[in-house]
């Protein structure tokens, strides 16, 4: 950053520091939202007298949401004012955190309802900051710029499961009540967060990604909504257990081929106007493609382990939220550590060392999990995970600052937008299939009910290999994830690729 102030798009001055700092503050709230429910989904279990694929909607459906919004944020991003549309965003995620703050445990579906608003901020927010970020930065420092962008979007969802289990293990009392071992608690670092934010916000946040008087094609709103919602809310059915998986017809087989019908209609729609609504030709630059895909797959692997590994600590090791945590937390730690430090390293060298070395150490990290007992170390554990976190602190931000880089400034919001929606649909894809498939294990591995009656300390024994089962299978994919990214690196383009400045 040079000393002279920058300027936002009216010709004012503004405080570029305080706007980075009430963004990335606000968005980390909004991000630590995807995850925080990960060691807290025995808790929800328990409280609202739902099993385990029912409470995994709580993810499921926050990433449907937020799937759903992350197409329209280039549209959004361009016609409104960057000002408004943050504090709008922010609103949306107060009230969304709110409503799940107070839901009642009778109705799970308000509690679902909360989610969904606070997905909608979430999917509008994260892709601006994206936008943002190119337009502040020239192309020479936006490494160092996306690495601060990695402290929210790589970790906040990392931290989540921790601060979660460190909140379900106090009691804290708020507004006259006492919270003890309550979910509730969780929502409330981010509501006071984000209220702190709106009132900032309206005094240092400025416009700065130009606008332009873009016409929304109802069409192509309609196509995104009910293509991409179909598709993901097929790929959250995977998980419901009264549903028979991936093969169900009615509900996940029908559905998604209908939604990627209507995806496919959309996309060609797309390439036939003028001024597509998501400009999806971004992708016909092989780097921008190369880094997103990739990109997709740290945080699928990332999401894979993230989002079991709890379950596994409380439901097979005992252990409660708290202690469950704060084995992820030196991971977390890691993650925001290394994510400045790799986006300044990607300056220097570019994406494809760093993918191939980080795909490659988060492949090695992930072999041991496949391996893990009853019995494993729970320091051992610790350090693989944190290893892990380290591969993909080498990746995540300079994958996604590479992808921005290949493209002209005047794309990023279209590039931005295709680039989260990538991520969001792998993570849907993740997280239900390694819920499903665990799921699908444990069922055909449990042993038969009548063992319970008979000798109920073998059923106990059973039914935990059985378990464990399910999460060595859901481990082995997470290294898939890894071992294909290692393939995929090779096909980078050596050095740091910027594309040409150029008028639209």
């Amino acid at each position: 950053m040079n000393n002279e102030k920058p300027l936002d798009i009216h010709g004012k001055p503004y405080s570029r520091v305080m706007f980075i700092v009430i963004m990335l503050v606000a968005t980390f709230a909004g991000m630590l939202m995807q995850t925080s429910l990960g060691t807290a989904v025995p808790t929800l279990m328990k409280d609202f007298n739902i099993n385990l694929a029912t409470a995994q909607e709580a993810t499921s459906w926050f990433l449907l949401a937020n799937g759903i919004m992350v197409p329209v944020s280039a549209y959004l991003s361009v016609k409104f004012s960057t000002k408004w549309l943050y504090i709008v965003a922010y609103g949306l995620l107060f009230a969304g955190t709110l409503i799940t703050f107070t839901a009642p445990t009778t109705t799970w579906t308000w509690f679902l309802f909360g989610r969904i608003v606070q997905a909608i901020a979430v999917g509008i927010s994260m892709p601006l900051m994206q936008v943002v970020m190119v337009y502040m930065f020239p192309a020479e420092k936006r490494g160092a710029a996306m690495g601060l962008g990695g402290l929210v979007i790589g970790m906040a969802p990392a931290i989540g499961p921790t601060l979660s289990g460190w909140i379900l293990s106090k009691t804290h009392h708020f507004l006259g009540l006492t919270l003890s071992d309550s979910w509730r608690t969780i929502f409330l670092i981010p509501l006071i967060i984000v209220g702190i934010a709106i009132i900032f916000g309206l005094v240092f946040l400025k416009d700065v990604v130009p606008n332009e008087e873009v016409k929304l094609d109802f069409l192509s709103l309609v196509e995104s909504t009910i293509g991409f919602g179909l598709f993901l809310w097929a790929l959250t059915n995977v998980s419901v257990a009264k549903y028979d998986g991936w093969l169900d017809i009615a509900h996940v087989i029908v559905p998604g081929t209908i939604g990627i019908l209507i995806v496919v209609a959309f996309i060609v729609r797309q390439t036939r106007m003028k001024n597509p609504f998501l400009d999806v030709k971004v992708f016909l630059n092989k780097q921008f493609t190369i880094t997103t895909i990739l990109a997709s797959l740290a945080m699928m692997a990332m999401m894979g382990i993230e989002m079991m590994l709890p379950t596994y600590l409380q439901n097979l090791r005992g252990m409660s939220p708290l202690n469950s945590g704060l084995m992820l937390l030196p991971g977390a730690l890691m993650m925001g550590l290394m994510s400045p430090i790799t986006g300044s390293i990607y300056d220097k060298v570019g994406a494809k060392r760093l993918a191939l070395v980080g795909f490659t150490i988060l492949a090695i990290a992930t072999v041991p999990f496949y391996f893990i007992d009853l019995h494993t170390n729970h320091l051992f554990i610790t350090v693989m995970y944190t290893v892990r976190m380290f591969g993909i602190s080498m990746v995540m931000m300079p994958l996604t600052a590479s992808a921005m880089s290949a493209l002209p400034p005047h794309e990023a919001p279209h590039g931005t937008a295709a680039n989260n929606t990538m991520r969001q649909v792998a993570s849907a894809v993740v997280v239900s299939l390694l819920t499903s498939v665990t799921q699908s294990i444990i069922n055909s591995n449990k042993p038969s009910a009548s063992l319970k009656v008979s000798d109920a300390l073998a059923y106990g024994e059973k039914m935990l290999n059985a378990s464990l089962d399910g999460f060595h299978v859901s481990f082995l994919i997470a290294l898939g994830f890894a071992v294909v990214g290692v393939l995929l690196a090779f096909t980078l383009r050596d050095g740091k690729v910027i594309a040409k400045e150029s008028s639209k």
